[in-house]
């Protein structure tokens, strides 16, 4: 003859008011199951991660609305969300003159120069593919941005601006295919005509590769492109950008 019983289990007392009752006002709750190590869908440390009881009342760090198969892959986290991940003013000018961003020049001896804007390191968890997308903002000028005041394009000849990044696995000093391999790789062109113009346009890109787990660095890159002859000084991020790094597994 079988029976079922029922009791309530009381933590730190003896009087528990629910099925599972830990009570202290500093008492805290472990389940391994979801810690960064057992969960690739953890933010890891430094971060938290919204946890979801799903129709079984189960705990799960798996967000609403996700569906399995049909390849879809469910997106781990942001490791990077930053609206400003450009220094505006690594040139240390004084105001007004301080948003020019990283610049890049290309002098009338030169029709093609590649620089390094900035780097960002990454801390990977887990396996995973990375997709990183990023948006910077272009500050064109005639003359050198490193003396200002800039002096807006007005000759009427075309510039091509471009941007991609480089990624060093395991941050040990890029090697020569890593230095080969570009990543988000986006071009525009700017043609001025008389007045030349203000104000600063944006170019966005983004790319996708797998990465181990493990610490790694991204370089980003600009490019500029322009006439034989003529000096063209470029801000890249000196006002509003973007950096989002996610992981799918």
């Amino acid at each position: 003859m079988g029976f079922e019983s029922y009791a309530q289990i009381g933590i730190g007392t003896t009087d528990p008011q629910e099925t599972l009752h830990v009570a202290g006002t500093t008492a805290t709750i472990r389940i391994e199951g979801l810690d960064m190590v057992n969960n690739p869908q953890n933010n890891g440390t430094g971060k938290l991660t919204p946890v979801y009881v799903d129709k079984k009342g189960n705990f799960t760090l798996t967000k609403p609305g996700y569906t399995a198969g049909n390849g879809y892959v469910l997106p781990l986290n942001f490791l990077v969300f930053t609206p400003n991940f450009i220094p505006n003013n690594p040139a240390g000018h004084p105001a007004p003159y301080d948003d020019y961003g990283t610049i890049i020049n290309s002098d009338a001896s030169t029709t093609t120069v590649t620089d390094l804007i900035h780097s960002v390191e990454i801390d990977v968890p887990t396996s995973s593919m990375v997709e990183v997308k990023y948006a910077m903002s272009l500050y064109f000028s005639e003359t050198d941005l490193f003396n200002p005041p800039a002096t807006e394009p007005s000759d009427g000849k075309t510039r091509v601006i471009q941007s991609y990044f480089l990624i060093d696995f395991n941050s040990d000093g890029l090697s020569g295919t890593e230095l080969t391999t570009q990543y988000g790789f986006k071009g525009q062109y700017y043609a001025s005509g008389p007045g030349g113009t203000k104000g600063y346009p944006y170019m966005n890109s983004q790319g996708y590769v797998n990465m181990t787990p493990g610490h790694h660095t991204l370089y980003f890159y600009g490019v500029v492109n322009d006439p034989p002859g003529t000096f063209t000084s470029i801000g890249f991020g000196g006002a509003n950008e973007y950096l989002k790094i996610r992981l799918f597994n």
